[in-house]
């Protein structure tokens, strides 16, 4: 699996199918996920120059064909210690405009898998994955935790979190403060600060949901209305990838429906390159934003709704 890279395979080119690939990987005997559309390439672990007053999580930084990576240690992350005499791993990431390495002990292989059979994760108390898993999934009879990597970064780096530039002096007005939003996140790290950054603005009307398919609950009621269905629902946020039903199909269904079509769905997604945009262009999306662009999204956001 070192030799893997981005480039030499079709990540799931169909839009819309409620499928993703996840990269198995392996932390200590225990087995982990990320989606395949994160990563850039796997390599042998590599020389690193540590960071002065770095966090303990930050092992260091190299600098392959001229890029920057900085290398996160998932061990430290998940409180464990890494195998003494083992050559590790580097899972090589893009997103949320960084490059990121995360160190693993061991990668299995691609699993493809639908969004359906990802349940959320139990809240335990104590957990060294509590608050920053975001799936757990049964592949070949073994348990796959899905981690939320963004919050794992924007924990050690604060300063990862969302980008309000652009929004400075943004502010609803009476005729946009009332609009009803809707916002898909299955981060709750993410999902909540969506939802302030909306109401320090002056949104009055926000549901927020922890994924696809509870969205799409609440949306498909109003697909029998009769008067401007975005009274009810004036515009959808919503993450891509997230259990039970990810933002492609839920934007999907939503543009397939002859009343709720006319709904504006803003995809934002720390995924959004070139080919998940085309992705997102094929289902209907109307706007796509990369995390952590909150700024640049409110701004359209209230183009659109005045």
């Amino acid at each position: 699996m070192a030799a893997y890279n981005a480039n030499d395979t079709g990540i799931l080119l169909e839009s819309g199918t409620n499928e993703l690939e996840l990269l198995e990987f392996n932390i200590c005997g225990n087995s982990y996920g990320i989606n395949i559309a994160k990563v850039r390439e796997i390599m042998m672990e590599q020389e690193l120059v540590p960071m002065p007053q770095a966090p303990a999580e930050i092992e260091g930084v190299f600098m392959p064909r001229d890029k920057l990576i900085t290398v996160i240690d998932l061990h430290k992350v998940l409180g464990t210690e890494k195998p003494a005499n083992a050559r590790g791993l580097f899972i090589i990431c893009e997103f949320n405009g960084m490059d990121i390495g995360f160190r693993v002990t061991a990668v299995q292989g691609i699993q493809r898998i639908g969004w359906t059979a990802i349940e959320k994760p139990p809240q335990v108390s104590g957990d060294s994955t509590s608050g920053i898993a975001t799936g757990i999934a049964k592949v070949n009879g073994k348990i796959l935790v899905i981690l939320d990597f963004e919050k794992i970064v924007s924990d050690i780096n604060k300063t990862a979190g969302l980008d309000l530039k652009g929004a400075e002096n943004a502010k609803a007005t009476a005729v946009t403060a009332e609009k009803h939003i809707v916002i898909a996140e299955d981060s709750q790290f993410l999902n909540k600060m969506i939802v302030n950054s909306l109401s320090d603005i002056g949104f009055k009307e926000i549901r927020a949901f922890p994924n696809g398919k509870e969205a799409w609950d609440y949306i498909s009621q109003f697909s029998d209305y009769n008067g401007d269905v975005t009274e009810c629902v004036a515009a959808v946020i919503t993450d891509i990838e997230m259990p039970q039903m990810d933002g492609h199909h839920l934007t999907k269904l939503i543009k397939s429906d002859p009343t709720l079509k006319k709904i504006p769905v803003f995809l934002f997604s720390s995924l959004i390159n070139e080919q998940m945009y085309q992705k997102g262009l094929s289902v209907g999306a109307d706007e796509q934003f990369s995390k952590p662009q909150i700024g640049m999204l409110i701004e359209r956001l209230l183009q659109i709704l005045s």
